[in-house]
């Protein structure tokens, strides 16, 4: 199993003889050249609606064909809007199984709209369990309660989780989501992408105010 970073809160899952690609936000994405036209992934998973996550996906989607899992909303928006039907929808506590692994959708401390206003349903993160591995990638969120208890119920290998502040939670709040979920590695997402989450504090850094 691969797991490549594009930036902000992208990333994609190379499985055998599987493509999963998570919040697929290339255009206006500054942290990476890549470009829709670049990927063919089997899956598209996304963890919510807002423009920096639902980015590329109806280019993709119809460009490949793949499976789109999501919320009902999010799964509803893109058949009836965009015409693509092979949709899984997954909703908070929902989880399905496949080839390449199982997905579960958790809960999620945010908001979630499309960009034309529509409402997106409940925004959600996801724990993979691919290839012996499991990954939870949190979506945009603040900490939660069930954090400790998704510590304690997976043996979580890497966790992916936003430190931006503003619209997520910052550096400080991260760290309180880590010591709940205790992963063996943690990945930082949602942050250095435009102005109000464009400049992080490094850990330990001292600033003259």
């Amino acid at each position: 199993m691969t797991l490549t970073y594009f930036g902000h809160s992208t990333f994609q899952i190379e499985t055998k003889g599987q493509t999963i690609l998570v919040d697929p936000f290339f255009t206006d994405n500054p942290h990476t050249d890549v470009r829709p036209s670049d990927l063919s992934p089997d899956v598209i998973v996304l963890t919510h609606a807002h423009f920096d996550h639902w980015g590329d996906t109806p280019a993709i989607a119809e460009r490949t064909g793949a499976l789109v899992i999501s919320n009902f909303e999010v799964t509803n928006y893109l058949t009836q809007q965009h015409g693509h039907e092979n949709v899984q929808p997954l909703n908070e506590g929902g989880s399905m199984d496949y080839e390449w692994g199982s997905i579960e959708a958790t809960h999620a401390r945010h908001t979630s709209s499309f960009p034309d206003g529509t409402y997106g349903g409940t925004p959600n993160g996801h724990i993979f369990h691919i290839e012996g591995g499991c990954i939870y990638n949190t979506g945009d969120t603040a900490p939660f309660a069930e954090m400790e208890w998704i510590g304690e119920d997976h043996d979580v290998d890497l966790a992916l989780m936003p430190i931006g502040d503003c619209f997520t939670q910052g550096i400080d709040k991260a760290v309180d989501a880590v010591t709940m979920i205790d992963p063996a590695l943690t990945v930082p997402l949602h942050y250095d992408t435009f102005p109000p989450i464009a400049r992080v504090i490094d850990f330990g850094e001292t600033l003259e105010l």
